[in-house]
């Protein structure tokens, strides 16, 4: 029993011996009434108390929301950074790659026509006007003339498609430097944003003990508990009446038992546990590690992505039909409401945001508004 309730019970009591008992003397009285007054006086106290942590814990729950949505921005912009690093890294594998082919071309080319070169040499014995003005046989002079512009017509070939690849091989090596240039530049921006994400985890861990502080009993856990599934009932009722039936989405029911996981992990709580007092789990936690990859079971329509207190980054998928799942508690948001997304396709990363000390997944299915057990439609 919490302290305020403790003093107001025995407050009650005292009231009610000061009411219906025999008559007292003065003295005994005027003692009743002081500790009656007391009493009183320490409720509204505690009261006070209790409303100071109240608005403590809203201001916390502010400023981890901030906190979160700074950690969701940098993560997202990690992933992004790391996708363009793989792209300009097989880019510039793709550059050398051809250097190497345009060089072995080139030695090819340089050798024929240094072959061809020394042909005309030997053959630069002949003079032309000689060879028109001596008494030899004028279709042997053809042949011969025939046979120069061929050579003539083979050499001149050889150098353009050598100058051809000379030019590639120089546009290639200026490719190469603007690509590591990209490279560098992107390796050095990925390390300043993997600072920044530390320096944000560090602000978010400082905001949770605070927070927890002000969790510290029972009852204000359960409390707390109560107003944060209130509030996702809210914004999930909100998001089933928004939503409007796209002939493209056909549901889950012809997909139970054949949808995978969004997320490898392990099970650590499962639909229907109890959870605190009369409140069971209306999804599942998948333990995971933070970062990995969380992907859309099915085909859907991104009909919620934001930050839910209690849930921290959540992103809301409408399949259809009444069909809905959730994903919560993650590090960052890759989809925005309105986003059409494909079954397997990448919406969010694990985390452990809302509040949660170790990383993982919450993960629901609802239909119609009530949650299903995801282990009916996932894969066992």
């Amino acid at each position: 029993m919490h302290l305020s309730q403790h003093i107001l019970k025995k407050a009650g009591i005292l009231a009610g011996f000061l009411i219906f008992s025999m008559p007292l003397q003065a003295d005994d009285l005027e003692r009743r009434q002081a500790e009656l007054k007391s009493l009183q006086s320490q409720i509204a106290k505690e009261q006070n108390v209790l409303k100071d942590a109240s608005k403590r814990r809203e201001k916390l729950q502010a400023l981890l929301k901030q906190d979160e949505q700074a950690i969701a921005s940098v993560a997202k912009a990690v992933k992004e950074t790391r996708a363009s690093l793989k792209q300009v890294d097989r880019k510039l594998e793709g550059l050398k790659g051809r250097s190497e082919e345009l060089n072995r071309l080139k030695a090819s080319q340089q050798a024929t026509l240094s072959k061809q070169l020394a042909s005309a040499y030997l053959a630069g014995s002949h003079d032309y006007t000689k060879m028109l003005l001596s008494q030899q046989n004028p279709a042997k002079v053809e042949r011969m003339l025939a046979y120069y512009q061929y050579l003539n017509n083979a050499r001149m070939k050889a150098i353009n498609e050598l100058k051809l690849t000379m030019d590639e091989l120089r546009q290639n090596h200026a490719e190469q430097i603007d690509e590591q240039e990209k490279l560098t530049a992107l390796a050095a921006k990925q390390q300043e944003q993997s600072k920044r994400l530390e320096a944000e985890q560090s602000q978010r861990q400082a905001t949770i003990k605070e927070l927890q502080k002000t969790l510290s009993s029972r009852g204000a856990e359960l409390e707390q508990l109560q107003i944060e599934e209130a509030s996702l009932k809210r914004v999930l009722d909100q998001a089933l009446k928004a939503v409007k039936d796209s002939p493209k989405l056909t549901g889950l029911a012809s997909q139970r038992g054949k949808l995978s996981w969004p997320t490898k992990g392990s099970l650590s709580e499962s639909f229907g546990a109890a959870r605190s007092g009369q409140i069971k789990w209306k999804g599942v936690v998948l333990s995971a590690p933070e970062g990995q990859d969380i992907k859309a079971i099915s085909d859907g329509k991104v009909i919620y992505a934001d930050w839910l207190k209690g849930f921290g980054m959540v992103l809301v998928l409408d399949h259809g039909h009444g069909y809905m799942s959730l994903y919560g508690h993650a590090q960052a948001l890759l989809k925005s409401p309105g986003d059409l997304v494909n079954g397997g396709e990448t919406v969010a990363l694990v985390g452990r945001s809302g509040g949660q000390t170790e990383p993982g997944l919450y993960f629901e299915i609802r239909h119609k508004g009530q949650a299903v057990d995801p282990a009916t439609y996932c894969k066992r």
